[in-house]
């Protein structure tokens, strides 16, 4: 079992998303602190599951993915291009 988690927020439409690095995991909620709630009961199930499961699937999320899950709706995240 992690210490910590890394937790990246969203909003989409009415709701956020809370997003987690190191494994994929997502929580949905009307208010960041009940995504952030949400969150922590998937990887609390998540952590049983692996406990249990050895060939359970667990690996962070790939930058790709991050990219994916920071555009919305087709509207390139917000930064500068570091070369």
């Amino acid at each position: 079992m992690m210490e910590f988690y890394t937790t990246v927020l969203r909003k989409s439409g009415d709701y956020w998303v809370a997003l987690c690095l190191e494994n994929g995991l997502v929580g949905q909620g009307k208010s960041k602190k009940k995504a952030v709630s949400k969150l922590k009961e998937a990887i609390d199930s998540f952590e049983e599951v692996t406990r249990t499961d050895e060939d359970a699937y667990k690996a962070p999320l790939s930058i790709k993915e991050l990219h994916e899950f920071l555009t919305v709706e087709g509207v390139e995240p917000a930064g500068e291009a570091i070369c």
